[in-house]
């Protein structure tokens, strides 16, 4: 498989801004890099699990999910699509667990609990 070309921050930026916008019919102004995807965009785990669908055109792989779990805002999601096109570029393979069920991301998902 020829390598992903690894495209800027800003051009991955500019594309979960994309991908929010239209997903979820966000602002696109109010999309900042410091912006916390489960408060500040008030996303859900069910939306967590669409993003990382979608970000798997940009990165060539499945995501691992113990390290989507981690990822809190926009900047940790650009720093995220960048790693794992750097994995998919090294030849890593792709996680072999299943992704979480939505059960399971809401049991750490933080909106959830502040419901």
């Amino acid at each position: 498989m020829a390598p992903i070309p690894v495209p800027s921050r800003d051009e991955i930026f500019g594309k979960l801004r994309e991908i929010l916008s239209d997903s979820f019919e966000l602002d696109p102004g109010k999309i900042q890099l410091s912006s916390t995807l489960y408060e500040e965009l008030d996303l859900d785990s069910i939306d967590a699990i669409d993003i990382f669908t979608q970000l798997r055109e940009m990165t060539g792989r499945r995501p691992d999910p113990a390290d989507a779990r981690k990822v809190r805002t926009v900047d940790e999601l650009v720093d995220f699509v960048l790693a794992e096109i750097d994995k998919t570029n090294a030849g890593v393979p792709e996680p072999t667990t299943r992704p979480p069920t939505p059960e399971e991301l809401r049991a750490t998902d933080p909106a959830e609990k502040k419901n």
